[in-house]
This record gives structure tokens, sequence and C-alpha cells, in this order.
């Protein structure tokens, strides 16, 4: 099994300096067959981001976004839901050997940015990408249930509220059929 991601777009540290420098890049067909594969999606339709980069010392700061259409299960019925991700993000890249050194975890406030570290004389836009994109996936993905089937649920809820007129037993199973839905 290669070490190589399955969308790996390394930015040479050298070509990185204090001026900024921007970078587009977009998952080909292949890598993204393999992206669904490893988060288990149904599909990848599409995949892009775009980043800003400085770097301070062995330091890179990258602040992007990504864009992408997946095509996810739901969790209950299996079928196909397509969903939309525009997610910014902001990335440190350190060397892995200051992760490594750090010997106590650190809370990060919604301010920081994610570290993410490296070694030798790149860092991989495309993994950290590929990492981004798993996080803002949601991860309990339902279809949109019938309307009909959404007014079933709440009629069986408000009946559930008065749960002394129904047998529980019967109310549990009326709940379990609505939540089909």
């Amino acid at each position: 099994m290669s070490d190589t991601p399955e969308l790996s777009r390394p930015i040479k540290l050298d070509s990185l300096s204090s001026q900024t420098r921007a970078v587009a890049i977009e998952a080909d067909v292949a890598e993204r067959a393999a992206l669904a594969v490893r988060f288990d999606l149904i599909a990848v339709d599409r995949l892009q981001a775009t980043a800003e980069f400085t770097r301070d010392g062995d330091t890179v700061e990258a602040v992007g976004h990504l864009s992408a259409d997946v095509i996810q299960s739901c969790v209950a019925s299996a079928e196909p839901v397509p969903a939309k991700i525009d997610e910014p993000f902001q990335l440190r890249f350190v060397p892995d050997n200051m992760l490594e050194n750090a010997a106590e975890e650190v809370e990060l406030s919604e301010r920081d940015c994610d570290i993410v570290g490296y070694s030798g004389g790149a860092i991989d836009l495309g993994e950290a990408v590929a990492e981004t994109l798993a996080l803002a996936l949601d991860p309990l993905t339902r279809d949109e249930p019938p309307p009909e089937a959404e007014s079933a649920y709440f009629r069986l809820y408000g009946l559930g509220l008065q749960r002394n007129r129904i047998a529980p037993a019967r109310m549990e199973r009326l709940f379990e059929h609505a939540a089909q839905y």
C-alpha cells in the first residue's frame, strides 16, 4: 500500500515566503473516486480549493476555501443524499518534530487554526484539503422525509405528550414506525 494520499498537491517550502502566494487545486476524476472510497461516500462529484500561503521560518500559514459536491448515504435508508460543502479553512503547517516536542495538548479557540505536521521540504495542500473535507461532512446525513411522514410524526409526537391515553408499548411502536420516514 502506498503512503501517497489520494489527493496530493505538494508545495515546496522554498517556493513560499513572507509574501502571500495564492494556490488553487481541483481533484480529478480518479482522485475524487479514491476520496469517495476513503470517506465512505457514494461519490465526490467536484472538489476544489483555493488557499493563500505565507511562510515564517518553518511555519506556513494557509487561509483558504474548500468547495465540493458530494453524495452521501442516508443513515436511515441508505438512499443517496447530495450535499454541497463550502468550508473556509485556516491551517498552520509545522515540522513534525515540533508536533512531537509539544508535550501537552493545546486547546484551540474558534479563531485559531488547525495545526498540520509536515516532513521534508514540502507541505501537502491536497491532503490538508481532503482532511478538511472529511471534517466538513455531516456524519448523520438523512434524506428529507416526505411531508406526509413529517406531519404524521408530529401528530404522533402530540399523542406522545398525552401518553396516558395510549398504552406505552403501542406508543413506542408508533414512534418506531414514524422514525422510518
